[in-house]
């Protein structure tokens, strides 16, 4: 039980810094939802969802390896090779929304417009318009879909916990069940509530900041960000 104990506060510390020092588990979430202006009800959910989905998704793996047999040393290059293409989709992520921010940003743009009256004596005048995504409406009938939260849960699912496994193998030698799901629950508990606390902490201070002109950018800001998150991970070892 000692041993336990030991392994138990080293998942919760380990799950914390983790959780941190990664921005990629909190960023994408921050600006996504200034950018799409979620509510905090939708951001916390949806930053709830992926970070279940990315501890899950070790968790299993760990398990069917331990099952197998498979070496620490091979588990482990499995955990950097989905790590490889989690970085990636977050690439691919960020520069696909940054240039459809930048195509919306344009389509934004004041301009202006001439006007005419019917009636002749009335002189020509112009003024300045902007087609604000505000005012874009969906017709009857027609469903719109948004797929950006199921994207980024799709990333965070290959995007693995590289310490997670290593504390399941104590558990794991000594066939404690019980020992496995309190491991696995302290490492997961902690790492969703770090996510949830700096993504709704850091979004309510976003949500305060004035834009101003910058305002139509937002879009092209969250893909740029997320897309050097996803740098930051393959390049740097974030």
């Amino acid at each position: 039980m000692h041993e336990l104990t030991v392994i138990t506060i080293t998942a919760a510390s380990i799950g914390l810094f983790h959780t941190l020092l990664g921005p990629d588990h909190y960023l994408p979430f921050i600006v996504m939802s200034r950018a799409k202006k979620w509510s905090l009800v939708k951001t916390t959910y949806i930053t709830a969802l992926c970070g279940a989905g990315h501890v899950l998704s070790s968790v299993v793996l760990g398990i069917i390896g331990i099952a197998l047999g498979i070496s620490i040393n091979k588990l482990g290059a499995v955990e950097s090779f989905r790590g490889g293409i989690a970085a990636w989709l977050l690439i691919t992520f960020g520069a696909g929304y940054l240039v459809w921010g930048v195509f919306m940003a344009r389509k934004n743009r004041s301009h202006k417009h001439w006007h005419a009256h019917g009636d002749v004596s009335m002189p020509i005048h112009k003024h300045k318009h902007k087609h604000n995504e505000d005012q874009l409406h969906v017709h009857k009938g027609e469903k719109a879909t948004n797929l950006t939260p199921w994207i980024l849960f799709t990333i965070f699912v290959f995007g693995p916990c590289e310490p997670l496994i290593p504390l399941l193998i104590y558990p794991a030698a000594k066939n404690s069940a019980f020992g496995l799901v309190l491991v696995t629950g302290v490492f997961g508990v902690v790492t969703i509530m770090t996510m949830l606390s700096i993504v709704i902490l850091l979004s309510l201070g976003a949500n305060l900041l004035p834009m101003g002109r910058l305002e139509r950018y937002t879009h092209v800001l969250a893909g740029a960000t997320i897309c050097l998150c996803g740098i930051a991970i393959r390049f740097l070892g974030l």
